[in-house]
């Protein structure tokens, strides 16, 4: 992917998170942002990336991506950067009215995650972006609300996306065309002492 892979990816699971709450009957939204936002109130559910991380395990690989144009069959980018994506799901909050509706939205959100865990085709370039559920410890989960001092405690999750890939800004200089391969062997001259 480019440089805008994160927000790609990002943008992909919030469209499928909003597809989520309408199957769910809710009608609110997904807001993607910090949970403390003032424009995060009224949101069915919240979609918050907390953390971005090298993908270790990727770290040293090359990345292939299927060409538009064949040849060549595949572009093959030794720089490339894998990352892994975490994002925190909390249930929104609405004036006047309990978590308990909002939980249903999660569930639904869950369920349509777990059901389809592979985010692809054109918002991510045809590049296959897998969700996964991160259990986070308390210590973990305390960790993150601690960044939004202001805001109260909500229901949450964690999801982690990867691979996510960003590509080097100018693509691979092909290798050279082997026009003639041939290899010249010379007579060694001797001289024989008498």
């Amino acid at each position: 992917m480019n440089a805008d892979a994160i927000l790609r990816v990002t943008q992909a699971l919030g469209a499928r998170l909003q597809q989520a709450v309408i199957a769910s009957g809710d009608p609110g939204t997904v807001f993607i942002g910090p949970l403390d936002d003032t424009d995060a109130v009224g949101a069915s559910l919240i979609l918050f990336l907390y953390r971005i991380a090298p993908n270790a395990s990727l770290r040293n690989r090359e990345h292939r991506v299927p060409s538009n144009t064949p040849p060549p069959a595949v572009i093959v980018h030794d720089n490339a950067l894998p990352l892994d994506l975490y994002f925190l799901l909390t249930v929104g909050t609405r004036p006047g009215m309990s978590e308990e509706p909002l939980l249903r939205v999660l569930g639904f959100a869950m369920q349509a995650l777990q059901s389809d865990p592979v985010i692809s085709g054109a918002p991510v370039n045809q590049e296959p972006v897998r969700l996964t559920l991160e259990p986070l410890t308390t210590e973990e989960t305390s960790r993150i609300w601690a960044l939004f001092p202001t805001a109260n405690y909500r229901t949450s999750i964690a999801y982690v996306a990867s691979p996510v890939w960003i590509d080097p800004a100018l693509p691979p200089i092909p290798a050279r065309v082997v026009l003639e391969d041939s290899l010249d062997v010379g007579m060694r001259a001797t001289t024989e002492v008498e």
